[in-house]
């Protein structure tokens, strides 16, 4: 086993796991995805001195993304993760949830489309597969917590832990993660989120891990390509039905598309209806009528948004709050009309109008660097 003290003597690699107990006589579970991010987790883990066991789920075909790049959780991803945990000198362990995945993620992906929703399939992931199996599997091997790759911050509060952004704004995760519960969080730990990318990749070349210079994941896993269509059309085939382009504000037809799963809201190219006289951008998607409703970007602008299936996470505080409605937007100013959490629904109240808001995509709450929840954009007004 190398060691990984080592690589970075002023990195007190205990510290960053906030053990119960002794390291010595705790256990992590690491998730491990064969990324490079989830491999130093492991190294760090191993470094603190608890006992250390990886555990990766394998979510889709495996002949099929062996020798893909920039994926996770199959393929050669599973090897590399091995290969980490053989270095290392600790347990490691593959389960087979290409079906969990395949039914709570990857159909509500092609379901959300159909309906004319723009889905984040990283978000049920989290609240699915990963997170819930995941717990349940690090409790059955008697783990003192499962710790994760992700770029966030576990921070201790007056009311116990809290969950906070990242420090390095860049590469912050906390967007996808704002369904975890309190439960959850008590038992999770987020060792990297104090840490910037580039220093992460330095501790795995330091403790000389094969996939050190290894790609950043894919936003989605299943989408090797990028091209969601595809994926929607050959799951469900009534999603490449042709229908209309027309204007939200005249009603006039504008042109016909190959289907409502190759738009989202807030699109702009692609349309292929030339000619007009401002540029024009997708601001409604009617699932019923097949229609794809266009307008000037003015027409985007909405000052509320209805939001579902609301998490909550430790008190609300009494400041301003802001809220990230896509996952690379900037936190704007809110108000909140009814009660966050325990699946609640609630009214977000824009201060100022807010831009490309699209049903399906996730709305979550920041008071400052905290994450207070979150919930499904359902429609806007």
């Amino acid at each position: 086993m190398p060691d990984i003290a080592a690589f970075d003597p002023g990195l007190d690699a205990a510290s960053l796991f906030d053990l119960p107990k002794p390291a010595g006589d705790s256990r992590i579970v690491v998730a491990m995805s064969g990324g490079v991010d989830s491999s130093v987790v492991a190294a760090l883990a191993a470094a603190s001195g608890a006992e250390v066991i990886g555990i990766t789920l394998q979510l889709y075909d495996y002949g099929a993304a062996t020798g893909r790049k920039g994926a996770c959780c199959a393929g050669d991803d599973i090897a590399d993760a091995r290969s980490v945990a053989d270095r290392l000198g600790f347990a490691h362990y593959v389960f087979d949830h290409e079906s969990a995945f395949r039914e709570e993620v990857v159909e509500q992906f092609a379901d959300d489309y159909l309906a004319g929703r723009t889905p984040v399939p990283c978000i049920r992931c989290n609240m699915g597969p990963k997170f819930t199996d995941l717990f349940r599997m690090a409790r059955e091997l008697g783990a003192d917590c499962l710790a994760t790759g992700h770029y966030v911050r576990r921070v201790t509060g007056p009311a116990g832990p809290e969950l906070h952004r990242a420090l390095d704004p860049a590469r912050d995760q906390s967007y996808f993660l704002y369904a975890t519960t309190e439960e959850q969080l008590d038992y999770l730990r987020f060792p990297l989120g104090g840490l910037p990318k580039q220093e992460v990749r330095h501790l795995a070349e330091r403790a000389g891990l094969r996939n050190a210079a290894k790609p950043d994941s894919q936003d989605i896993c299943f989408v090797p390509d990028g091209d969601y269509a595809k994926i929607v059309k050959r799951m469900r085939p009534e999603g490449g039905t042709p229908g209309r382009i027309v204007h939200a504000a005249t009603g006039e037809t504008l042109g016909e598309h190959r289907g409502i799963v190759h738009f989202t809201v807030g699109q702009r190219k692609g349309l292929e209806i030339g000619g007009q006289p401002e540029p024009l951008y997708v601001v409604e998607i009617d699932a019923d009528s097949a229609e794809v409703r266009v307008g000037p970007k003015r027409m985007l602008a909405v000052s509320r948004a209805s939001v579902i299936e609301t998490n909550r996470i430790g008190p609300l505080p009494d400041t301003q709050l802001t809220a990230k409605v896509r996952s690379l937007a900037k936190p704007v100013p809110v108000r909140l009309e009814g009660a966050l959490g325990d699946g609640a629904a609630v009214e977000l109240h824009f201060a100022q109008p807010e831009y490309g808001v699209s049903p399906g995509q996730a709305a979550v709450i920041y008071a400052g660097e905290r994450v207070v929840g979150g919930g499904w954009i359902a429609g806007t007004g």
